[in-house]
């Protein structure tokens, strides 16, 4: 099984990364691509919708292009991002963007279709807000809604959802 992972914090060795790691201890032996979102080089989508219909991104190459081919490629996505302001990571999202037309296409009526159904999917989330503020007050919750709605629209199962609070009281392991 080819695993794909997404890493949305732009610390490679922090919160979401650890609990990404520990997540994939559960898969040794599995092929994993590992990508540091916060370190791509992609231009922001500009909504041209075209590449719902040609099922890639008309822009030239870059690596959007090559995380659409990793995605098509792959059996199960892990997909890590901090909270920022009750969202995912900003880079992350323009990452989703750009990657329309190779998550979903529709039908003749504009109906979404999934690309990817039977893959399956892990969401790991962290922020600063202690626990069960992060939930009361939106701030998990409203990160995984955005990367759910992501990918079950692209017909992925979501098998696991991992929320972590309270970050400042964890100590980040900078490198």
């Amino acid at each position: 099984m080819t695993i794909l992972v997404l890493n949305g914090s732009p610390r490679k060795n922090g919160n979401v990364a650890v609990r990404l790691r520990d997540e994939l201890k559960k898969y040794a032996g599995d092929t994993v691509i590992w990508e540091d979102v916060c370190d791509l080089n992609f231009s922001f989508c500009a909504g041209c919708m075209a590449c719902r219909s040609r099922g890639t991104c008309v822009f030239p190459a870059d690596d959007a292009h090559r995380i659409a081919d990793e995605i098509k490629a792959c059996d199960m996505i892990f997909v890590g991002t901090p909270v920022y302001w009750g969202n995912m990571n900003g880079k992350l999202k323009s990452l989703f963007d750009r990657l329309v037309g190779v998550m979903m296409t529709e039908s003749k009526f504009g109906i979404p279709l999934p690309l990817h159904k039977g893959k399956k999917a892990v969401v790991v989330t962290s922020c600063t807000t202690p626990f069960p503020f992060n939930y009361l007050c939106g701030q998990s919750t409203g990160a995984v809604r955005a990367v759910k709605e992501i990918l079950a629209s692209s017909g992925f199962k979501i098998i696991k959802k991992v929320n972590i609070s309270n970050t400042k009281k964890i100590p980040v392991v900078a490198k």
